[in-house]
């Protein structure tokens, strides 16, 4: 019995280092939209617009205020050029390439759940 008293707070805080830090990476990636744009943008510096284009159904207002968050988390950078009309650029920080390896990684477990789930490919 002593054993395992003694062995229980070190799993206890073991779990907590680890819990943590995922809520903490969950709370900046949440929701619906915040990783297609971080994937949008891993293809290349884009614009307001060609964002839009290439994730359906997001709607202007909720795209500008996901690109908001992705800038204050220092994930995304926002380029403003002075140009007639302006010219606004998003790409990519490289704070954010590092969400690289994490996001090729759930494209793979996505990829293999979906074929055991439903038993097909994209």
């Amino acid at each position: 019995m002593e054993l395992v008293e003694k062995e229980e707070p070190k799993v206890h805080s073991k779990c907590l280092k680890m819990i943590v830090p995922v809520r903490d990476a969950l709370d900046i990636l949440s929701g619906k939209w915040k990783l297609p744009i971080i994937i949008s943008l891993s293809f290349g510096n884009k614009r307001f617009r060609q964002i839009a284009n290439e994730i359906p159904n997001i709607t202007d207002r909720m795209l500008s205020k996901e690109l908001r968050d992705l800038e204050e988390n220092q994930l995304v950078k926002r380029t403003v050029y002075d140009t007639f009309p302006v010219t606004v650029e998003y790409s990519m920080t490289e704070y954010g390439k590092s969400l690289d390896d994490v996001i090729d990684a759930l494209c793979e477990w996505g990829t293999e759940h979906r074929k055991r789930i439903a038993g097909k490919d994209i």
